[in-house]
């Protein structure tokens, strides 16, 4: 599983329950700070990298947020 799915699932656990896709929107998908900040935190966790909420909320697709997460672990 690519890191694109895998962080699109993540935000099918605390965002539907259901498929979430590459591109999907947090925010069309009813994602709100309280959601973000829970996302952050998992992706803290799971990948080790520390996400800005700014740079999160900017990114708005699991895509993006892939591309930032691959990006932080490219600076450890």
């Amino acid at each position: 599983m690519g890191l694109v799915q895998e962080i699109a699932e993540l935000w099918g656990e605390y965002l539907n329950g259901g498929e979430v896709g590459a591109e999907d929107d947090f925010f069309a998908l009813g994602g709100n700070s309280l959601i973000g900040i829970k996302i952050i935190d998992r992706v803290s966790q799971d990948y080790g990298v520390e996400l800005s909420v700014r740079a999160f909320y900017l990114a708005q697709t699991p895509a993006r947020v892939a591309g930032l997460v691959e990006q932080g672990r490219a600076l450890t």
